[in-house]
């Protein structure tokens, strides 16, 4: 019978001699964090890997986020930590529906929050990520912009970018758009001292109360480095505990109770220690042409950024 100490011990000292890189999503708990060699979001844990010396990436994560660490590193074997981690955001359209969308949008640059298939990315322009978005958005030369799928985010960036034409569609992450403003008022009032951030996705109501909106590595930054004290954290929950591991002077409040991404959940440090015993897991394999078409709205994204 295995601790969480011993089975740490157990999966840093198998990744080590598997010679693989464990990426986790900053989504993923705090054991998990404690064995990963990089700790982010999903396109700076893409970097990291690419920049790996070990040719055998784990991602701790969601498909899509394996999916662009395989754009971006094709030469390697990626591994994602659960087969059943998915994003509903991410889902949310597809490629033919994309198709039809820009026909009534003819002109429009096709812009694409991250947080999409590999398959989706092929039929779009540029990529963006949170963190990247505003002046990506800014650097487009087309003021006409086919924003997608989280109108959430989209609207926040519009609301910093009122020359650009931005339309939206419907979509978003269900997590972060479950938080209401009248949850934000509450935390607000039981609270008065603690600053309020929270994460783009979030309703535009939401964002427009907040002392900090950014991406989640945005908000952990802004945390540890304000000499405030106290802080309601808008984003998944589990960014409340690693900052009560990092920031232990500090008080930390979740913004929402519901906040919570159930595919982040799944992956548990068991399933890390079968991926790097080589008996769990899912390779991701992705057709040479999709990779390549999705790979052109990556490099767009990263020649304007």
């Amino acid at each position: 019978m295995y601790t969480t100490r011993t089975l740490q011990d157990e999966i840093l000292r198998l990744k080590k001699e598997q010679d693989i890189c464990i990426l986790a999503h900053a989504y993923q708990s705090q054991d998990i964090w404690e064995v990963a060699d990089y700790i982010g979001d999903s396109y700076g844990l893409s970097l990291e890997a690419a920049k790996a010396g070990q040719q055998t990436i784990l991602l701790c994560g969601v498909r899509f986020m394996a999916e662009t660490v395989k754009i971006l590193s094709p030469q390697k074997k990626v591994l994602l930590s659960h087969p059943m981690a998915g994003c509903p955001m991410a889902e949310q359209i597809t490629a033919s529906q994309l198709r039809d969308l820009k026909k009534q949008y003819p002109g429009y640059t096709t812009a694409a929050y991250i947080n999409t298939t590999s398959e989706l990315k092929t039929v779009c322009d540029v990529c963006v990520t949170s963190s990247s978005a505003l002046q990506i958005i800014r650097n487009l030369e087309n003021p006409d912009i086919l924003f997608i799928p989280d109108c959430n985010l989209g609207a926040w960036i519009a609301a910093q970018i009122p020359e650009k034409n931005i339309q939206l569609v419907q979509g978003g992450c269900p997590a972060h758009a479950g938080i209401s403003a009248e949850e934000a008022v509450q935390a607000r009032r039981l609270h008065p001292a603690a600053k309020l951030l929270v994460h783009p996705e979030c309703l535009p109501e939401v964002s427009r109360m907040a002392d900090y909106a950014g991406s989640t590595t945005g908000i952990m930054d802004y945390a540890k480095n304000s000499t405030a004290k106290e802080f309601i954290i808008g984003t998944e929950n589990s960014i409340v505990q690693h900052l009560q591991f990092a920031c232990p002077d500090k008080q930390f409040y979740a913004l929402s109770k519901d906040c919570v991404c159930s595919n982040m959940k799944l992956t548990t440090l068991m399933d890390v220690y079968h991926c790097v015993c080589g008996t769990g897991g899912e390779e991701i394999i992705l057709p040479e042409d999709t990779m390549q078409k999705a790979r052109h709205c990556i490099d767009t994204m990263l020649s304007l950024g």
